[in-house]
This record gives C-alpha cells, structure tokens and sequence, in this order.
C-alpha cells in the first residue's frame, strides 16, 4: 500500500462534478425509493474512488473513466435504467432516433451502462493489480477481467435479492428487465466485453514503473 497521495487539481475537478451530477439527478426525483437503491451504490463507488485515489496510483484516464461510469450511472438511478429519454434527447438535439435506427423495441440504457462497468473500471482495476503484485501485463489483466465478471454476478444476485421484497410491478420496475428473461445474463456478457475491449489499450500503453512487460 502506498502512502497518502493528493488528489490534484484535476482529478479533484473530476470528482466535483461527478458529485454535482449526482446531486442533480435528486432534484424532484420520480421514483424517489427506487433510486435510492440504485444510488447507494453511487454513493459507495464515490467514497470508493476518493479512497483508491489517495492510497494507489491512478492516472487522469483511469480516475476519469471511473467518474463518467459514475455519471452516468446517476442519470440512469434516476430514470431506474429502462425509464432514460435518450431517444427522445436524440431526436430533440441531433434530429436522430436510434430506436429507429436499430430498430430497437426495449430501451437500451442499461445495456449501456453494464458494458461501460467492464470498459471504465478495468484500467483502474489492471493498474491496482499491477501495483500490488508483481504480475506480467496478461496476467493483471485477466485478474481484472475476473473481477469484473464476478463483482457483476454478486450485483445480479443483490438485485435478485433485493426484488425479492418488492411486489412483482414494483420488482420489475427496479430490475428493468423489461420483460426479458435473460437480462441478468446479457447485463454480466456486456460487462465482460467492456472489459475485454481494454485489452488493446493496456497492451499499446508502455509499461508501468516496476511491472513486468
């Protein structure tokens, strides 16, 4: 572990206005016990990257790809995933439906939003790995990969779990499955490639000081 390490100007800038979304995603909030569910892990991720930040080496791209993952998580908390307007924002500012485009018939935000957990996290979590241990690039990298696949799996259960206590409308509603039963699935396959997309990039980028090639 290292010592106490300053945020900086910029990743102190990032954080704040990771911070200013989440709290204007809670002005006059729909479906306001709902989001809480979903924004306790906003909360969490947060406190996390203020933490992570101050005790392990984090470059600009890495802090930052975890604040827009963050970000946009808030929006989506605050439509409960399947509820975001993004087609309506695109026909209203690019004059662009992507419903129609591709012909889509479920609202795809959530989708979004898992596969943007497995691209936006694995960098931070590689460049941990790496600091830690003393393990080759490939290796590291297939540690993040895992992580990835199973910290999605335990937050499919904890929604299973969650949804448990709710009546079947209101289940439904947290869950945003909108009627596929192999959403869970789809959710932890996006998160994966998300992950695995990084791989291109971690192996152009020069290796980091004290981990192996």
């Amino acid at each position: 572990m290292n010592q106490s390490l300053r945020l900086g100007p910029f990743k102190t800038t990032a954080l704040a206005a990771t911070i200013l979304v989440f709290a204007l995603t809670w002005i006059t909030p729909r479906w306001p016990l709902e989001q809480a569910l979903h924004s306790s892990l906003t909360v969490v991720g947060l406190a996390w990257l203020a933490l992570h930040a101050r005790r392990w080496r984090m470059g600009n791209g890495e802090f930052s790809a975890v604040c827009v993952f963050i970000a946009l998580h808030c929006v989506a908390a605050r439509w409960l995933y399947s509820n975001v307007p993004y087609d309506e924002w695109c026909r209203q500012w690019l004059g662009w439906s992507p419903q129609q485009a591709f012909g889509w018939q479920r609202n795809h935000f959530d989708r979004l939003i898992h596969l943007l957990y497995g691209l936006c996290f694995t960098p931070s979590l590689n460049s941990w790995i790496r600091q830690r241990w003393p393990l080759a690039r490939g290796g590291a990298f297939s540690i993040a990969v895992l992580m990835i696949m199973a910290s999605s799996l335990v937050y499919e259960w904890m929604e299973w779990a969650i949804a448990l206590w709710m009546s079947p409308a209101a289940a439904e509603a947290y869950n945003g499955q909108q009627g596929d039963p192999w959403d869970a699935h789809m959710d932890m396959l996006l998160a994966t490639i998300g992950a695995l997309l990084v791989w291109p990039l971690l192996r152009a980028s020069p290796a980091g000081a004290g981990n192996k090639p």
